[in-house]
């Protein structure tokens, strides 16, 4: 016996034809399930509405190469299957060290310990008049840790191994719609000894923009910053960018695990990743602050900042948006994605 499920869970619809057992299991594991397989889930209950692959292509913006090769793995009893599988090569690159090559390498690290790979690859070939590459010696070093200051260069290899960690923003595929990514900046604004700083976000789809002045530069206001924006925009934020700033780290990103949201890095100096939010900054800039409008006491400064942003979002035009406010925009071309409520925040 069979049923049609059309009920939310976790965020999530399924309109999949299961059996009622194996549609209860499936179900079941939703929570397992990482953002990205989730992601697929909505496509494949969008098509399974529509029952049309362009339609389905067009308002996710994905290929339909794409949308295919899933639609073929995808299987409703087995929520799984919309996961990654791993693109570890088969066959890895095995010690092809010999015995004789590892004394002769150590010898030289240890009677050159300041030199590179390529500079002993050179002196190693005059030597023993035999080739051998740069890879070799590598991975000599690495495993005896022959280097001139260990604890250095651990620390270094540490923080490189943090820093691919990040998810960087390229990596994001964009999709239209309001809440799909909100990109976070700041300004730092100086006067005589006096230093504020400005926190912005920008909704880079619809053009909503938020910004708040704080006396200090540090984490929890960013934190703070994170959960009013999240309120603001009903709940609906589903990813967020920022720079690799000290005023993203610690509580900010304790915000971000406690609000379920996927955080994505710009590229170290690299300001178009965030062009948008830097946009801003400067609309920021010249239609606010530089117009008399900048006073060092926060309550002040967010009161009239308030105003500004409401006639920011609901009235000033905006050539990017076809000259409509970003409210305007967003009512406009707004589209209810199954995932979303119809009913909103009183």
């Amino acid at each position: 016996m069979k049923r049609h499920n059309q009920g939310r869970y976790n965020g999530v619809y399924m309109s999949a034809t299961f059996s009622i057992l194996p549609g209860l299991s499936s179900l079941s594991r939703l929570t397992d399930l990482s953002p990205e397989a989730k992601k697929k889930l909505k496509w494949m209950d969008y098509y399974h509405k529509c029952h049309n692959v362009s339609k389905t292509c067009r308002y996710f913006g994905i290929p339909r190469k794409t949308f295919y090769y899933w639609r073929k793995r995808y299987n409703p009893h087995y929520l799984a299957s919309l996961e990654e599988h791993s693109r570890r090569p088969k066959n890895t690159r095995q010690w092809m060290v010999s015995r004789a090559q590892e004394f002769r390498i150590l010898e030289l690290r240890k009677k050159y310990i300041r030199y590179g790979k390529e500079k002993l690859k050179r002196i190693y070939e005059d030597l023993h008049n035999e080739p051998i590459s740069s890879w070799k010696i590598q991975r000599t070093i690495e495993k005896h840790n022959l280097y001139y200051n260990p604890s250095k260069t651990e620390k270094l290899r540490k923080k490189r191994k943090h820093n691919q960690v990040k998810k960087r923003i390229t990596e994001l595929q964009k999709e239209k719609r309001t809440g799909f990514l909100v990109a976070f900046d700041g300004l730092t604004i100086y006067w005589n000894s006096i230093k504020r700083y400005i926190l912005t976000a920008i909704d880079i789809h619809s053009k909503i923009a938020f910004a708040k002045m704080y006396k200090t530069k540090n984490s929890k206001n960013a934190a703070d910053f994170l959960e009013r924006i999240h309120y603001l925009l009903e709940g609906k934020v589903e990813n967020i960018q920022t720079d690799n700033g000290s005023e993203f780290a610690r509580y900010f990103d304790l915000g971000c695990q406690k609000l379920n949201l996927n955080r994505y890095f710009s590229r170290p100096k690299t300001p178009q990743d965030n062009s948008f939010d830097e946009r801003f900054n400067r609309t920021l800039k010249e239609e606010f602050i530089q117009l008399g409008n900048l006073t060092y006491d926060c309550n002040i400064f967010n009161r009239k900042l308030t105003e500004w942003l409401i006639e920011y979002n609901f009235r000033r035009p905006h050539q990017s948006l076809g000259y409509l406010p970003p409210i305007n925009f967003h009512y406009k071309y707004h589209k209810v994605l199954p995932m979303y409520p119809s009913s909103t925040k009183t």
